[in-house]
């Protein structure tokens, strides 16, 4: 494997694990894709976990991550820690999603990506949250 491909790549390794206290602290590693065409990549996460911003009242919700890499690929333990990292922040479902996907457009630069964030209920109604980007940054929804 060339060592270029994984450069820059610092989470992934054996040892302790240090898990960053909020998104800002929180560092997305990408690796190069050396794939020729375009592909899919797919991440899921059932055991996310953030803070409601008003009731300080803890949501869960599954985030789906959908992109098409451009010329680097997310690293998937970095991933993890970033997700972790909204454990105790708060914020809104609307916002959450708009985040992740805006540090996954920063990070790797994809050519298109979307997340989902499905929270799940409180007070009998459940929300579900899909953000997405093609390359020229805008959101794919509002055209």
């Amino acid at each position: 494997m060339k060592k270029s491909r994984i450069k820059g790549i610092t989470l992934l390794k054996k040892g302790k694990t240090t898990y960053p206290d909020s998104p800002d602290q929180a560092k997305l590693e990408t690796f190069e894709n050396i794939a020729k065409g375009d592909y899919i990549v797919r991440f899921e996460s059932s055991e996310f976990t953030s803070m409601c911003p008003i009731t300080g009242q803890p949501d869960f919700a599954g985030i789906e991550i959908e992109y098409v890499p451009g010329r680097r690929c997310i690293e998937s333990k970095s991933l993890k820690l970033y997700l972790f990292s909204f454990r105790n922040m708060g914020m809104f479902a609307e916002d959450i999603a708009n985040r992740i996907l805006d540090d996954i457009d920063k990070s790797a630069k994809p050519k298109r990506a979307k997340v989902i964030a499905r929270f799940t209920a409180r007070g009998g109604i459940g929300i579900t949250v899909e953000a997405e980007k093609n390359r020229t940054g805008k959101n794919a929804s509002t055209k």
